[in-house]
């Protein structure tokens, strides 16, 4: 595939300072190569990120008593900031295998005494990072904001869910410390039969209900247990124990709820153009301050960039140095350490901005560093006598 690719693209000339002729081939090939590494690792570390989050909601949601299309619709709709996570470091995993199989093939070898210099290599691979970066603006911009809006409703719909908190057949649940419900059973009606509930939260009145049969009914002021033939037993230092009969009676279970969603978005929620211009009302919803909501759209602006940079900077890191038989080990451990002193200077960043808004220009400043090394080693693996004269070739 790679002779194909190299002489069927036409002729090549050495390296003379002259432009070299353009290998569309070549280009498709070696591109090729990149996104079926990359998706490959995409899915690999989306699904490990999937995964242990998605144990934690299961665990959660199966407490609730919710049913597994729920689960899959949260889980679902987490997916976009998991996926903006994994693909930038699946672009970096792919550059490596990429090039260490090249080299492991001979294959960049064979492109190197065709007359390839480095920089005509780089080609690809920044076609490539530009294709992960448009995939994460689009992640970023678009469908993490509409996912994060769509999963607070759902979850204020959840946490509103009396049925699913508090009504659950044959247990014993204390929503609220000093308070204690248990039903017999929920018939396929809706109807609870054989209901107890317990508050003690006034140690100086503890009450008891018990009844017959039982109705959850959503009324003005929230939902309502409706109890039908029972017994309330009231025990007071003072009067003792006191009980009354009733044929239907009416427990606010407002209280036991989580505090209704009062509609307000979060930063997350909000598009990118809401947080570069935020208007006194956007600052009112979500609390925050303009300074501080540009800066969050500065960073969104500034982490797809990361991509295109740090595929650049992985091959440049392995195009270092001469051809070994014992394979591209000293490269990749050196483009491992430039990945990780690149995403040490984007947490330094985050940091600052963070602690001051007004730092917002920190955001771009890992992509320029990432771009300056890039530069600075292709700069030396187009220079190769100098790798060779102090003995790292």
């Amino acid at each position: 595939g790679l002779t194909r690719a190299l002489f069927n693209g036409g002729p090549i000339r050495a390296r003379t300072g002259r432009p070299e002729t353009p290998m569309p081939r070549l280009d498709r090939y070696l591109l090729a190569r990149l996104l079926q590494v990359w998706g490959l690792a995409s899915l690999v570390l989306v699904l490990i990120y999937w995964v242990n989050r998605a144990i934690r909601v299961f665990d959660l949601l199966i407490a609730d008593g919710q049913s597994a299309w729920v689960f899959l619709e949260l889980t679902a709709l987490a997916l976009p900031s998991v996926i903006k996570i994994a693909v930038p470091l699946a672009a970096v995993v792919a550059v490596i295998i990429a090039v260490n199989r090249l080299a492991g093939d001979s294959e960049l070898a064979v492109l190197q005494a065709a007359g390839l210099s480095p920089r005509r290599l780089a080609r690809p691979v920044l076609v490539f990072g530009v294709i992960v970066a448009l995939l994460m603006a689009l992640i970023i911009h678009v469908l993490a904001p509409a996912a994060a809006s769509r999963l607070a409703e759902r979850q204020s719909e959840i946490a509103q869910s009396a049925t699913a908190r508090l009504l659950r057949e044959g247990e014993f649940i204390s929503p609220l410390p000093g308070l204690t419900i248990y039903i017999r059973d929920v018939a396929p009606s809706g109807e609870i039969g054989g209901l107890l509930l317990s508050d003690a939260r006034d140690p100086g009145a503890a009450v008891t209900y018990t009844a017959r049969a039982a109705w959850l009914v959503q009324g003005a002021d929230g939902p309502q247990l409706v109890m039908l033939d029972g017994l309330i037993q009231r025990l007071s230092p003072g009067e003792g124990l006191v009980t009354t009969t009733f044929a239907d009676l009416a427990y606010d279970l407002g209280p036991l709820l989580p505090a209704p969603d009062d509609g307000r978005r979060g930063w997350r929620e909000l598009g990118t153009p809401d947080l570069l211009f935020p208007t006194p009302a956007i600052e009112a919803e979500t609390g925050l301050s303009a300074a501080r909501l540009r800066a969050e759209g500065h960073d969104r602006l500034a982490e797809p960039l990361l991509a295109p940079v740090g595929a650049l900077l992985m091959l440049c890191a392995l195009l270092l140095g001469s051809f070994s038989r014992f394979g591209l080990w000293r490269q990749i451990a050196a483009a491992v350490a430039l990945a990780i002193l690149v995403k040490g200077a984007e947490s330094a960043a985050v940091g600052a901005v963070e602690a001051d808004p007004s730092l917002w220009p920190l955001a771009y400043g890992p992509a320029i560093l990432g771009l300056a090394l890039s530069a600075a080693l292709l700069w030396l693996a187009e220079r190769p006598p100098l790798w060779r004269r102090v003995g790292l070739g």
